[in-house]
């Protein structure tokens, strides 16, 4: 009876042991080097880039007052960032941002093509990449700072509403003029961790776009379209994003 006593003892013992290892595992994985896969999806403001003088505040999709933003533009934005977590303090990776619903002026009168019903959107582009620092961790928060570097793509889509309907083969109603240029920003925002693995977060980032001046030969198009955005562009993001860790 006694040796079963000790049996059972034995058995105890090791099974707490195996769980309390388990759960140190499952634990390390904020700890040790992993990937962090996030889909963030927000707004862009741009305080000093209306669409057009009579288009101010952009179309964000959001109700009640916050349908427009300043007197500039904004709109809707979603995009992805892969980190790759260093250390516990430490992440680099890149991301892509973009702008699916851009802000459409649909009175537009710029151009040589006068006296046509014509209308005129742009949507924004970022690929680049970033870093992060997390001076603040408790308990299932986090808070980051961080710096964003890479290339800012502005699409200037211009078309014809009036146009007849023609084949495809024969060309379309739209032209669109691109601009492309740098663009560096600081960050921070914090997450909450709903697991070891899953995370809610908020971000918060102010960018400076640098952008080329247009030649009225080599940037604009037959109909006189001009890219609208040119030298240095203040840009600001607010982003609500899913994250998700991958132990290596």
């Amino acid at each position: 009876m006694r040796r079963a006593w000790i049996v059972a003892a034995v058995s105890c013992l090791a099974r707490t042991a195996l769980a309390d290892d388990s759960t140190g595992d499952r634990a390390s994985v904020l700890d040790r080097p992993h990937t962090v896969a996030e889909l963030e999806g927000g707004i862009i403001v741009l305080p000093d880039a209306p669409i057009s003088a009579a288009n101010r505040g952009g179309n964000t999709l959001l109700p009640g007052p916050f349908h427009t933003v300043g007197n500039g533009d904004a709109t809707v934005q979603t995009g992805v960032h892969i980190h790759y977590r260093v250390a516990p303090e430490w992440s680099v990776g890149a991301g892509a941002v973009y702008a699916p619903n851009p802000t459409t002026d649909t009175n537009y009168s710029g151009g040589l093509a006068k006296g046509l019903d014509r209308s005129h959107s742009r949507s924004y582009l970022f690929l680049g990449g970033e870093g992060r620092f997390v001076p603040l961790r408790w308990h299932s928060f986090e808070g980051w700072i961080g710096i964003t570097a890479g290339a800012v793509i502005v699409a200037d889509r211009f078309a014809t509403n009036s146009a007849p309907t023609e084949p495809s083969i024969l060309g379309t109603n739209e032209i669109t003029v691109s601009t492309g240029g740098f663009a560096f920003g600081l960050q921070t925002g914090g997450n909450y961790f709903i697991s070891d693995r899953l995370t809610v977060g908020l971000a918060l980032r102010a960018d400076q776009w640098f952008l080329p001046a247009f030649s009225q030969t080599t940037s604009c198009d037959s109909f006189g379209d001009c890219p609208t955005l040119t030298g240095r562009v203040a840009a600001f993001e607010l982003g609500l994003s899913v994250g998700y860790h991958i132990p290596l």
